[in-house]
């Protein structure tokens, strides 16, 4: 679901400005519907932060009809981008607590900006984003507090748990399995 949202934000949203979207969230506001903070690369190598809004769409009659009809809209008319801001301005993330599961984080630019990720993966794997982004883009370290760094910069192979490490594991508890079961044993009784 996330890879067919994130080509159709990139066709409609991004392209259209000559920007590469690199990665976004689901995000919870007060108000309902779904919001994304994505982060994207445009082809002057300018890093920009959005706030993408879904608006819902609305049902309408139609006419001589007694059944109501959902009314078809682009995703155009269903997302929007409602606030941008510069890599370049953001002074700090400040993931609140490293010791708690916690979504919730503080962006630092002119005005501080909450943003509560729907998971807390969710929120450290924009984060390493952001890092790479700045390191890549800005030519500066971003400067982040408050947050447990072995998951921001994996120092070994095994503290990044990613896809293949796990199945790297499996394939070699499956060959101590099969070499421990080809062992004879003594019948010494």
């Amino acid at each position: 679901m996330s890879s067919l949202l994130r080509e159709e934000m990139q066709r409609v949203l991004f392209r259209p400005g000559k920007q590469t979207l690199v990665e976004f969230i689901e995000i919870e506001e007060a108000p309902q519907g779904r919001h994304f903070l994505c982060v994207s690369v445009g082809k002057n190598k300018v890093v920009q932060l959005s706030i993408v809004r879904c608006q819902i769409a609305q049902t309408a009659k139609k006419s001589g009809s007694k059944r109501s009809h959902t009314k078809r809209s682009s995703i155009q008319d269903c997302y929007m981008r409602t606030e941008v801001c510069s890599l370049q301005d953001l002074t700090l993330v400040d993931g609140r607590d490293p010791d708690v599961d916690d979504p919730c984080f503080l962006l630092h630019f002119d005005k501080v900006r909450t943003v509560t990720a729907v998971s807390c993966s969710a929120k450290y794997c924009f984060v390493r984003a952001l890092v790479a982004l700045s390191d890549q883009h800005c030519q500066r370290s971003l400067n982040l507090r408050n947050f447990d760094w072995s998951y921001i910069k994996p120092t070994s192979f095994y503290s990044n748990r990613g896809d293949c490490v796990v199945l790297t594991q499996i394939c070699f508890y499956a060959f101590n399995l099969v070499c421990l079961s080809m062992c004879p044993v003594p019948l010494d009784a």
